[in-house]
């Protein structure tokens, strides 16, 4: 009876001990994030995000950028399901932004992405002044978009600042990228693993002999070859994986460095050994690899040439699902320096979302 009755107290403090660490859950993060503590946390990558629910008309959350080098960065606010705009980051010390609450809800929810990606540096999410209330998140399918520049939503929107205006990193929107948008469109959570300029075996100026290229920093969670930096942990687990790289293999450079003539095999060995390793990480995952918009003509039939050897490399691969292609139509792109603008994404999110959500609905 003494055990019996020490039984029921302790299942009744288990109970009660789950419960408060349930109600504690105060923020969700996603994306490649570094969380530290007391609930900061470091937005690394293309639209990773924290976002979180609040009761009453008061919200003010601090943001820091922080680099190895001093600069302003970007994030996005979408507060109760309402795109409000980007708020730039200046350099320095964190700083507190107010958000204007417009609505009488009793219960707000505030989501906070990065604008920009890992190679414009990092934003400290250092807390808030909300009350907060209670956050879960809810199951969804699962895409992970690994890509360049176009990928990243760069170079994509000078409605704040014009394109022959201010920097790089003020022409970026994450938020409104294709695989972002199309993602929301069709109910499911994505991570951004993109970097501008980036390729499968050489980058947009670079014979992969001074900068890395993706399959060298896709396993660090900064995308960076700095081993001072934490390794990516997989844990996202996509149930689709789309791969966009090869804009950036067929570019011929600023004209001015030393530019060699595109080898195909080279890209096509880049590529299967870089699915090999997707595949070590996440064996259950769907791949789809995908031509450019922005590759056209000649270069183009030897772009889809080179996928379709991809794809075969693997066909006799029983253990993973069958490879697929997807073809973006071509596009002559509106945004800064030969990007597409945040409109022609929404081109390509349309493009795309219908064929992604096929392969979800039958997973």
């Amino acid at each position: 009876m003494f055990l019996k009755k020490y039984a029921v107290l302790f299942l009744f403090l288990l109970i009660s001990i789950l419960s408060t660490a349930q109600n504690q859950n105060r923020f969700l993060y996603a994306g490649r994030v570094e969380k530290l503590q007391n609930d900061q946390v470091i937005l690394i990558g293309t639209a990773s995000s924290v976002s979180f629910n609040f009761t009453g008309n008061e919200c003010s959350i601090l943001l820091q950028s922080v680099d190895s080098y001093e600069h302003h960065n970007y994030v996005s606010l979408v507060l109760d399901g309402k795109y409000i705009g980007k708020i730039r980051i200046e350099k320095g010390a964190a700083q507190s932004f107010p958000v204007k609450i417009t609505s009488n809800k009793k219960e707000h929810h505030l989501e906070i992405y990065k604008n920009t990606e890992a190679q414009s540096g990092n934003i400290l999410f250092a807390g808030t002044t909300a009350k907060l209330t209670s956050i879960s998140s809810k199951k969804k399918k699962k895409i992970e978009f690994i890509g360049d520049s176009i990928t990243c939503g760069a170079a994509s929107d000078p409605s704040e600042i014009p394109c022959d205006k201010g920097e790089y990193m003020d022409h970026h929107n994450s938020y409104y990228a294709y695989g972002p948008s199309l993602s929301r469109q069709i109910g499911a959570d994505y991570l951004m693993s993109c970097v501008s300029g980036i390729g499968m075996y050489r980058n947009w100026n670079d014979e992969n002999k001074e900068e890395a290229i993706m399959p060298d920093i896709y396993g660090n969670l900064y995308l960076t070859k700095d081993p001072a930096k934490p390794k990516y942990d997989f844990a996202f687990q996509p149930d689709i994986i789309s791969i966009a790289l090869g804009t950036n293999d067929f570019s011929g450079g600023d004209g001015k460095k030393e530019r060699l003539p595109f080898n195909p095999e080279k890209y096509v060995s880049n590529y299967m050994n870089f699915i090999k390793m997707l595949y070590q990480h996440n064996p259950k995952a769907q791949i789809v690899i995908t031509n450019s918009p922005m590759v056209n003509g000649e270069r183009a039939v030897v772009f889809e040439d080179c996928l379709k050897k991809v794809k075969a490399a693997f066909d006799g691969d029983k253990a993973h699902k069958t490879i697929l292609i997807f073809k973006f139509k071509p596009m002559t792109p509106k945004g800064c320096t030969g990007h597409p603008d945040v409109a022609d994404h929404q081109v390509l999110a349309a493009e795309y979302g219908p064929f992604l959500k096929k392969l979800l609905n039958e997973k």
